[in-house]
């Protein structure tokens, strides 16, 4: 199933936006010439820039037209936390070598404390994958994953291994459309001193989530443990006005 329209210009310009194209302070090109570069509506390249704006990417200005407001991460953090950026998106930006290691794969069915937990109904057919995720070979993330099988019924180890989001994007045509987060500090526990280089630190910073795609269907509950000088949290936010 092809994405839609304007998903394919907010990638686009995502993308550029990542490489360089467009830098912090930019002008993306008039609304006008978007929609003749894209061939599409003008209604079409504002949900595309919405989105942008709404992830911190670009700033609208009436009069001037929308500029650019990302400007890369500098430092030890690879990774980072808001929006909803990949493993793999994340490795590209930061030009590395990724590796993904599945350490558990299986199915269940979710009981009452699992459902408790996730936010999964109760005897839902689960995924249930555990993966770690390493930059350049240096092991950052433990990853702890349930994913909703009737959305992904042909997902497999073979895929947990390489990219989960573009098999529900690109083979199955998903679009993933927000995600719940929150971030806490906790003292590290056996698995992660197994699994991650922590370098003598003694707790990780824990990302856990939920994820919507299109059709409102929650279809993802993760908790990430990451490396905390490996990660850092990007929020943006709108002041609204009080009348």
């Amino acid at each position: 199933m092809p994405s839609a329209k304007y998903e394919q210009i907010y990638k686009k310009i995502r993308e550029d936006i990542l490489a360089g194209v467009y830098a912090f302070g930019d002008f993306l090109p008039s609304e006008n010439e978007l929609t003749v570069l894209c061939g599409c509506t003008r209604n079409t390249v504002r949900r595309a820039i919405g989105i942008l704006t709404a992830e911190g990417f670009l700033l609208p200005q009436h009069g001037r037209g929308v500029q650019v407001i990302y400007s890369p991460e500098t430092g030890k953090s690879l990774f980072t936390v808001g929006g909803i950026e990949s493993f793999s998106e994340a490795a590209q930006r930061n030009s590395l070598r990724v590796t993904t290691r599945v350490v558990g794969f299986e199915e269940l069915r979710a009981d009452e404390t699992l459902s408790r937990r996730t936010g999964f109904d109760p005897d839902s057919e689960l995924f249930h994958v555990q993966r770690i995720r390493s930059f350049s070979g240096e092991p950052i993330i433990y990853d702890e994953n349930y994913f909703l099988k009737s959305e992904m019924p042909g997902l497999t180890r073979k895929i947990a291994g390489r990219s989960i989001y573009d098999y529900l994007e690109k083979e199955l045509g998903m679009t993933i459309t927000t995600s719940k987060r929150r971030v806490t500090a906790e003292p590290a526990i056996p698995e992660d001193i197994r699994y991650l280089a922590l370098h003598g630190l003694d707790f990780v910073l824990i990302v856990t989530g939920q994820v919507f795609n299109s059709r409102g269907v929650m279809f993802e509950y993760t908790q990430s443990r990451h490396v905390p000088d490996r990660v850092c949290f990007i929020e943006s936010a709108v002041r609204q006005k009080i009348i």
